[in-house]
Formats: structure tokens, sequence, C-alpha cells
């Protein structure tokens, strides 16, 4: 039996890693693991655990997810600060749309409210 393994680049097995957040069996414990699940979610067009992690104070009205247009190629973490209850990590995200690839570079800021961390919004490199 193969072992899938995690979008997020880990190198770990995708139940090992992001998918315990996903399925809610456990909080990310840092900004940095909810950055990778989050990106694990877009790859599994998951609405609703994009919708969970997202500051309700920023958090899009429309849709998050595209259906599967996009397809995501690979992620990269470059960088992780945090403070107490507040933290960035900036990251590249490969992805294609239409056959054309492209590549997301990002700085987003996150938030830890009631031992949970939440995505606010993101800077674009």
């Amino acid at each position: 039996m193969s072992k899938t393994i995690c979008p997020c680049g880990s190198n770990k097995e995708f139940a090992n890693c992001c998918e315990r957040y996903i399925s809610g069996r456990d909080a990310a414990p840092t900004a940095e693991a909810l950055m990778r699940s989050r990106y694990t979610a877009y790859t599994l067009d998951d609405e609703a655990y994009l919708r969970a992690t997202w500051d309700e104070r920023t958090c899009p009205k429309e849709r998050i997810v595209d259906g599967g247009a996009t397809k995501w190629l690979g992620l990269e973490v470059k960088k992780h600060e945090a403070q107490e209850k507040e933290a960035t990590v900036e990251f590249v995200a490969r992805y294609k749309i239409g056959g054309k690839a492209h590549r997301l570079h990002e700085k987003s800021r996150f938030v830890q409210f009631d031992g949970k961390w939440f995505y606010v919004d993101g800077i674009y490199e």
C-alpha cells in the first residue's frame, strides 16, 4: 500500500501531517503549520477549512477555492517569525491555471485567539 505524501512540502505522510489539522483532530500548533495546512486545503479545494482558519474580520464573502481550476505544484516556506499572539510566514507557492505556470510569493500575517492560529492577510512580494 502506498503512502500519500502531504502536499505542503514537509515530505511527511499526509495522515501524519496536515490531515490531522484539516480533519479537526488537532489544532495547528504554529502559524507555519497552519499556513502549510491551508496550502494543502487549497490543493484539496477545501473551502470549509479555509474559512474556519481565516480571521473572521478579513475572510472574504466570495468563494475562496476555484473548483480545481488551479493545479497547485509546490510550496516553499522561506521564513517563519512568531511573537506571543502574532506571526508571519513568508512562502512561495507554485501553481498552474490553464496550463500557464505562476508563483505566489507572500508574507502572510497570522493571529492567535483562544489557543488557535488564524490567517489574517498577506502582502505579495
